[in-house]
Order: C-alpha cells, then sequence, then structure tokens
C-alpha cells in the first residue's frame, strides 16, 4: 500500500503545469496614444509553462526554504524584501529581486528537473485592434491558446496552475483560450481526437511557490527580447524546451520563428521598439 501511494504521488508531477507570464498587456496611453516600447511598457507580452519532473512537494519545499533563508538573511534586508513580507508574505519574483537573489534562485532551477516552453507576443496596435478587439483579455487568450494547443492527446487530465491576473484569468477567458486551442488542435490534426481534459487552477505565487519558476523562466525570455541580454538564458538553455515568437511573420517559413535546442535564441532576437 505504501508503495501504491508513493507511486500514485510521483505521478501527480505527470500531469500539473505552472504557467506565469512577462512583460504587460498595456498598448495604449493617455489619450488612446500608443506607447509600446516606451519607458516602463513592454514590447512584447510573454507566457509560459513549466513541467516539474521531480515530486512536486520537494521542489515547492526546496523554494520554500530558499524564500524563508531570504526573510531571514539580514544581507537581504532591503525595500523590495520587506515591503512584500510585510503585505502579503515575501514570494521569489525575478522583476523584483535583487542580484544576489536572483543567483540563488537560478542555482536552485539548475537543480530541478524541470522544462519550459513558452509563446512571446509582440505587441502591435494593428493586430490588437483586429485580431484581438481591442482588449487585453483577450490578447492573453489568443497565447495561451497557442500554448495549449498541441496538449490534447497525452494524458486524460493536466492540471494548469496559473498566476492570477486581473481579467486576463476568469474563468470565462480561460475557458476562451481553451476553445480556441481546441479548434485549432482540430484544424492541425484531423486524424486524432481529444483524450485530454484541461483544468485551471488560478493561483498566487504566495501559495504556491511553483509558479515562482514560472516567473523566473518567463523574466529570462523577456530579457532576451527586450534587452538582448543572454546570459540568464545560456545557464538554463537545457531546460527550456520551446520558444515561440508567436507574431514573427518574417520568419514564419520552416518554422524559423521556433527556438529551440538547435535553433537558440541570440541577442539579436532583442526587438526594437516601434516608431510611434
Amino acid at each position: 500500500m505504501e508503495k501504491l501511494n508513493k507511486n500514485k504521488k510521483n505521478r501527480l508531477k505527470d500531469f500539473h503545469r505552472f504557467l506565469d507570464e512577462a512583460g504587460d498587456t498595456t498598448f495604449y496611453g493617455k489619450g488612446k496614444k500608443n506607447i509600446i516600447g516606451t519607458n516602463g511598457v513592454s514590447n512584447v507580452f510573454i507566457l509560459g509553462m513549466v513541467k516539474v519532473n521531480n515530486p512536486l512537494d520537494d521542489v515547492r519545499n526546496k523554494i520554500y526554504l530558499l524564500q524563508q533563508k531570504i526573510i531571514n538573511d539580514p544581507f537581504y534586508q532591503v525595500p523590495s524584501v520587506l515591503k512584500k513580507n510585510t503585505n502579503k508574505g515575501y514570494y521569489l519574483h525575478a522583476t523584483d529581486d535583487i542580484p544576489e537573489i536572483r543567483k540563488e534562485m537560478f542555482d536552485l532551477i539548475k537543480s530541478i528537473n524541470c522544462s519550459f516552453e513558452v509563446i512571446v507576443g509582440r505587441k502591435n496596435i494593428e493586430r490588437y485592434e483586429t485580431k484581438h478587439k481591442g482588449k487585453e483579455e483577450y490578447f492573453y487568450a489568443d497565447l495561451l491558446s497557442h500554448l495549449l494547443k498541441n496538449k490534447f492527446t497525452k494524458y486524460n487530465k493536466l492540471v494548469l496552475h496559473i498566476s492570477e491576473r486581473g481579467k486576463s484569468t476568469k474563468n470565462h477567458n480561460l475557458e476562451l483560450a481553451l476553445a480556441k486551442a481546441e479548434q485549432r488542435f482540430n484544424n492541425n490534426d484531423k486524424d486524432s481526437n481529444i483524450k485530454t481534459e484541461i483544468v485551471f487552477n488560478v493561483n498566487y505565487p504566495t501559495l504556491d511557490p511553483l509558479l515562482c519558476l514560472a516567473d523566473y523562466f518567463c523574466w529570462t525570455i523577456q530579457r532576451i527580447f527586450e534587452k538582448g541580454e543572454i546570459r540568464y538564458y545560456s545557464y538554463l538553455t537545457e531546460k527550456i524546451k520551446l520558444v515561440i515568437d508567436l507574431y514573427d511573420v518574417e520568419n514564419y517559413n520552416n518554422w524559423a520563428n521556433y527556438y529551440d535546442k538547435k535553433n537558440p535564441l541570440t541577442s539579436k532576437n532583442k526587438i526594437s521598439p516601434p516608431k510611434h
């Protein structure tokens, strides 16, 4: 019986995924002015998914212990840590963390058996107004649908733990993304049937430390597209399974907008801010 329970616990990791994002879904400023790529506004929005191949509770505990270490270490008593700890509790977040904390988290990620895949959405006003009807949540749903469209055949059930993001992660918008993903699956593979039931669990990184993994991976990819900085990507490259630059129409031929170990990202993937 003990062996059966252990095997069941180990199988849990097979049908759970953890999703977070980087960048923002802001397109307009005051007076509906295009502010893509201006100070504090990203050129891309990134949505990524982590699969953990170690027992989930073991990895959760590793991240939790690192967070406790940071809280209790006098060296890390900096505003970004103190503010979070005073409010809802400290959690690892790459954008806010100081470089020393990031290094500790990157080293922890290196020790975990996991894989990451991500969709990068370039922000474009014309596409936003036509394809996404000028709604940030539709932009989010479109990216999520591409992340899910090849996830319908391997497992009976897939649980997606998603970091909360306002309207974008409301149930009706997640169901919209799922419907789009199913449509794309059916269009691409007419000979296969949908086997996998996909369900969503919207959560917060303060409640599930595994969401911090997805956050750090997404931030790593964001640094390339926004800054041309590849050192974090190079450090984790063996764990990054696939990066899709979704709207890079110039590279659609021969799947050149799909990046993996054979076609790695470089500093040349940095996106220049659009001309306003």
